[in-house]
């Protein structure tokens, strides 16, 4: 039996519901600034060049550029993991929105592999 009646339950869930807004204006406003520091970074003149060559060889360019970003978001998820085991990280936020960012980048990437994968076997069932 809860202790907790129909206002206080009201009280706690807009509480909670202040702190998701929080959490979620925090990590738009750290994927702005990791987006600006990628694009001010040393590759960022040559990423014009890429996207005119985009047509030739664009698919494979744009898998393996999107693979390596996922496989960077678990590194990132793992090393701030192990920070925060040795108790140099103390936010455990951060560190559950790492771990979340590496789940949803893996799980996107599952997704695509396996529409892909239909596709080629969509495509071997085509008669000629």
């Amino acid at each position: 039996m809860s202790t907790i009646g129909p206002a206080g339950g009201a009280g706690a869930l807009h509480q909670v519901m202040q702190i998701r807004q929080q959490v979620m204006q925090q990590s738009d406003a750290l994927r702005t600034l990791r987006e600006a520091g990628a694009a001010g970074g040393p590759d960022a003149a040559a990423a014009p060049t890429r996207t005119g060559e985009a047509q030739g060889g664009g698919f494979a360019d744009t898998l393996k550029s999107t693979l390596d970003a996922v496989n960077e978001a678990q590194a990132r998820s793992g090393a701030i993991t192990e920070a925060y085991e040795r108790g140099e990280v103390t936010d455990v936020a951060q560190v559950m929105m790492a771990r979340q960012e590496s789940s949803v980048a893996f799980e996107a990437t599952l997704q695509v592999r396996n529409k892909l994968l239909s596709a080629y076997q969509e495509i071997m069932r085509m008669g000629v």
